[in-house]
């Protein structure tokens, strides 16, 4: 018999749950890869991390798992990739459900953030910091999930 992964009935959670202090980890979904990026424990930065293949979801949540325990996070902030007009698209449905799966997988509350053009401004960043177009390709997903998690702190501290 297969060992299921769920270890928590939760659902996403609402942004009044945020824990007071610790650690975030967010994460900016994608078909193949997700990048992945951390605050300080302050909450005042936030800085990118290698981005994770996306293979599988077992492999996906085992190396969350991992980040996870190796900063000590103490809340998942996921990406939510939303049409300009603020419609869902296929990805946001995507994004929704890892969210589920996540909330369900793990022991620290997940929430959603609006992740609207942030690779774009990922892009801009990186460009700007000299980083050529080929070499920005490996950093983009990360940088747009730095990105996303600044966004949700923001949102969280007013």
């Amino acid at each position: 018999m297969q060992q299921k992964e769920i270890t928590n009935t939760q659902q996403v959670a609402d942004v009044f749950q945020v824990p007071k202090t610790g650690r975030i980890l967010a994460i900016d979904p994608g078909t193949k890869r997700c990048g992945i990026a951390v605050c300080d424990e302050l909450r005042v930065t936030t800085r990118p991390l290698l981005f994770i293949p996306r293979t599988s979801w077992k492999k996906l949540l085992s190396n969350i798992k991992d980040t996870i325990a190796e900063f000590d996070a103490v809340a998942l902030v996921i990406g939510l990739p939303l049409e300009s007009d603020g419609s869902d698209s296929a990805m946001t449905a995507e994004a929704r459900d890892m969210s589920r799966k996540f909330a369900l997988s793990l022991a620290i509350p997940v929430f959603l953030q609006d992740e609207r053009v942030t690779s774009y401004e990922a892009k801009a960043r990186l460009w700007s910091e000299g980083i050529s177009l080929s070499d920005a390709r490996d950093l983009t997903d990360s940088t747009a999930a730095a990105i996303i998690l600044a966004d949700f702190l923001d949102r969280v501290s007013k």
